[in-house]
């Protein structure tokens, strides 16, 4: 079923599909969240037939919003970050809609979910200006906000700062590979941050992905001039930006 006031977001990741409903005033979710194991290997049908059995297991009728990692334009997914390479060059909105009986369908990149979930409901909603969202993990997804406006597809962890793309410099990953206490980490998070903030001069920085749960550990050691602040919404933020791309009519 669906209600007034509520959207339908999906979470698409490499170890799991997540769903629920989305009361959009507050950004809580309706309904405890279900979570489908992403099917392996994780091509488009197993993975557009994952969503259709969740969607059913939720009873929604209504429009869905779903995440992937992945640049999307105009709902074909381009990249594929931990999902199949066969999803490159899917149309993903198109795939979705068949699987889901022909309903409406927005698609768009789980670090883009993300930062409208965070700009809004989380951790940087008092703020207003410029706000990036980047999350710490196997790489750094990337989520640029003007006044709640989304740029869609940054890919920051791709740029190039110091010599080095961002996400092989400060990635999660990165410090877990190479052994690194949270202040030789921080060290490498503080050049791209500095890089970042003299490229675009944000309000905020927002820090997400898992590493996030331990900010206290590293955001105080950060030596770059701009505020950092831990995400709020942790595992429902790309459900909620999904529900949210529902309502705002987002297409990237």
């Amino acid at each position: 079923m669906s209600a007034r006031g509520h959207a339908f977001g999906i979470d698409i990741g490499g170890s799991g599909v997540k769903g629920a409903a989305v009361d959009l005033a507050t950004g809580a979710l309706v309904h405890e969240r279900i979570k489908i194991l992403t099917p392996h290997p994780s091509t488009p049908q197993a993975v557009a037939d994952a969503v259709a059995k969740l969607v059913a297991q939720a009873d929604w009728d209504g429009p869905v919003g779903i995440t992937l990692p992945s640049v999307v334009l105009e709902g074909v997914a381009q990249t594929a970050a931990n999902i199949d390479k066969a999803w490159i060059g899917t149309d993903a909105r198109a795939l979705f809609s068949a699987a889901l009986d022909g309903r409406a369908v927005t698609v768009l990149n789980d670090a883009d979910a993300a930062g409208l979930a965070e700009d809004h409901y989380g951790a940087a909603k008092e703020f207003d200006g410029l706000v990036v969202l980047l999350t710490f993990g196997t790489g750094i997804g990337s989520a640029l906000l003007f006044h709640g406006t989304l740029v869609p597809n940054t890919e920051l962890g791709h740029l190039e700062i110091g010599g080095m793309e961002t996400e092989h410099r400060a990635a999660a990953s990165i410090k877990d590979r190479d052994g690194l206490t949270y202040e030789q980490w921080a060290a490498q998070v503080s050049i791209v941050l500095s890089g970042l903030e003299n490229l675009f001069w944000p309000k905020v920085f927002v820090a997400g992905g898992g590493i996030s749960r331990d900010a206290e550990q590293w955001i105080p050691l950060l030596t770059n001039r701009t505020q950092v602040i831990p995400a709020r919404l942790e595992n429902t933020a790309g459900i909620v930006g999904a529900a949210m791309a529902i309502d705002a009519g987002i297409a990237p």
